[in-house]
């Protein structure tokens, strides 16, 4: 794997990491979910080059993005990150693309910052709020983890969870940098997931958007596919069967079929609506 620059860049008071996988392509920005570092999006980053001209992004808290008591970690804060990243960086209209607790997270910078965004993609966002269904991944589970990798035992805690077991390279890379999370911030995170409401957020956006499920995990149910499309009837939706939440990991080569579509489809818009 060779990450072509990592670098800091300071927005809205923090100090964000990133990871750049440069192209010739437009830009697109990736916002990972609740304990993943940009590091373990890096394999994503790299087949997207030089397509596009890709970013992955720390979130706060997590990786080498800025992290302690003193940080809001709620979603906004984070979504403000997110505009911010793109407006520092000079980024021209990017597409974000955001998984799980990132995708909730670039709903929401798309209600702040419309004019600076093209498209979303949305990969498994939680759909739980209030009055909903909980988040099926039990925030126990997601703390166990991260206890361990502070002890220096995430490889064992990785190896025995229930989850879908993940390539080599990625598990050893999620062991390795899962201890950089900080458990505050999956805290509040899981209290957003359960307070926030992310159908308001999709009601206010304008832009291009395009939602990928996973097949199993019931994150997003048949339902709640159905809900967003009544509030966002342009809103294309596709399911990966056979995948689970973590389908950019558990099966990349379907993974990257159904996102290559879906990129292009967005390209396509982009390439209309200037012209």
């Amino acid at each position: 794997m060779s990450v072509i620059r990592g670098g800091h860049v300071r927005v809205n008071g923090i100090r964000q990491h990133y990871l750049h996988f440069s192209g010739s392509g437009r830009p697109v920005v990736i916002v990972p979910g609740i304990v993943s570092p940009a590091i373990l999006w890096a394999h994503v980053g790299e087949w997207l080059a030089p397509r596009y001209d890709c970013y992955v992004l720390d979130v706060r808290g997590r990786g080498l993005s800025e992290a302690g008591p003193h940080l809001d970690y709620g979603v906004g804060a984070c979504a403000q990150d997110a505009a911010a990243f793109v407006a520092a960086l000079g980024l021209t209209e990017p597409l974000l693309i955001g998984h799980s607790m990132g995708a909730r997270i670039s709903l929401r910078a798309a209600t702040l910052a419309p004019e600076r965004l093209h498209a979303l993609i949305l990969l498994d966002p939680p759909t739980s709020g209030p009055g909903r269904r909980p988040y099926p991944v039990p925030l126990a589970r997601t703390l166990a983890l991260l206890r361990a990798s502070q002890r220096g035992e995430a490889a064992q805690a990785l190896a025995a969870s229930a989850a879908a077991p993940w390539p080599e390279e990625l598990h050893r890379l999620r062991a390795e940098w899962l201890s950089t999370c900080d458990e505050r911030a999956a805290y509040v995170a899981s209290d957003d997931f359960h307070g926030q409401d992310m159908f308001a957020d999709l009601a206010r956006t304008t832009m291009p958007i395009s939602l990928i499920c996973a097949g199993e995990g019931g994150v997003v149910s048949d339902e709640d596919v159905e809900e967003m499309q009544r509030l966002r009837p342009d809103l294309h939706a596709v399911r990966l069967a056979g995948a689970g939440h973590q389908m950019q990991a558990e099966n990349f080569d379907a993974f990257s079929r159904l996102l290559e579509q879906t990129l292009l489809r967005h390209d396509q818009e982009f390439i209309r609506s200037n012209h």
